[in-house]
């Protein structure tokens, strides 16, 4: 039987503009946004819709809007086609919230408690260390290890996002990225890009995060998956119970996220079309090179949701 999954970004999708048409066009999507007002206590919407874009891109903000722009879109898809339903869900690192909510397993007012959390703990943790990401693009997974061992000089740099092939995310240290990247060409290369982020996320750089989350993940009420399955950014396993789920969503601050063979694993066990829901094309570029053929619809404005219906 052939499946469909419902796939959600992380950060780095967030645009300035992103949720204004279907608010505009859906009044679901508008009281999405008044609800997640009431829970931030800011005003998302104005953030979203307008910037500054420095002000959304930072890690607490662009955190609980990304979450937002993606739970409006997929109301609004599940208003305009009912019958659309995903088999599983998955969501890159921040994106994986946004799944649990898909599938059933937390609510919309949970699930942004947590966002919002987590985005104001991954930012502190930031402040508190020195950190950085670079995203080296053409070398696979073990040239990326020995350019890690080089740049490291006693300081801590790892591969933490596995993204597609020829796309690594490196984090650790502001200098141990730095030497990475004027490395990298060494390596073979293509390129290596500095990423505009706050700290050396999925590092043990974030570990007072992530014992924050647990403390709020603790409280959180969790369903078991049933219906609906998710898989796991640290394992590329599916989730069995809503333990599982607290440590996974724990682990993946201070671990890497497997994208590219969590997606493999969907195709490998009979997913045939992919939906990626939420703000810009990020998840639809990446399939596209993980699995070139692959059937996948990008749902990401109002002009996209309307060509679901043509």
């Amino acid at each position: 039987m052939s499946k469909t999954a419902f796939l959600f970004p992380g950060q780095g999708a967030q645009l300035v503009g992103m949720g204004a048409d279907i608010v505009r066009a859906f009044p679901k999507a508008a009281q999405l946004f008044g609800r997640a007002k009431a829970i931030v206590g800011f005003d998302l919407q104005a953030i979203c819709f307008n910037g500054p874009e420095d002000k959304l891109n930072g890690t607490e903000i662009s955190q609980p809007a990304i979450f937002t722009v993606s739970a409006a879109l997929l109301e609004t898809l599940k208003e305009m086609d009912p019958s659309l339903k995903p088999h599983v869900t998955a969501g890159l690192s921040m994106g994986e919230y946004t799944a649990m909510y898909a599938a059933g397993l937390m609510s919309f007012e949970d699930a942004l408690k947590l966002v919002l959390k987590r985005g104001q703990a991954m930012q502190a943790a930031a402040a508190a260390s020195q950190g950085s990401m670079v995203s080296i693009l053409g070398l696979d997974e073990p040239k990326v290890r020995e350019l890690c061992a080089e740049a490291s000089q006693g300081q801590l740099i790892v591969a933490v996002n596995f993204n597609c092939p020829g796309q690594i995310v490196v984090s650790g240290a502001i200098e141990a990225c730095q030497r990475a990247a004027e490395l990298a060409p060494k390596y073979g290369a293509m390129k290596a890009i500095p990423l505009a982020v706050a700290g050396a996320f999925h590092t043990e750089m974030m570990t007072p995060a992530a014992k924050n989350l647990e403390q709020a993940l603790a409280g959180c009420p969790l369903k078991d998956p049933v219906e609906i399955q998710v898989v796991a950014n640290v394992s590329a396993d599916y989730y069995t119970n809503a333990g599982q789920i607290r440590q996974g969503l724990v682990r993946q601050l201070v671990e890497p996220i497997l994208w590219q063979k969590c997606m493999k694993r969907l195709i490998a066990d009979g997913v045939t079309k992919f939906y990626e829901v939420g703000p810009n094309r990020v998840l639809t570029g990446l399939m596209k090179r993980i699995y070139r053929k692959a059937d996948i619809v990008n749902v990401s404005t109002l002009e996209t949701l309307q060509a679901l219906k043509a």
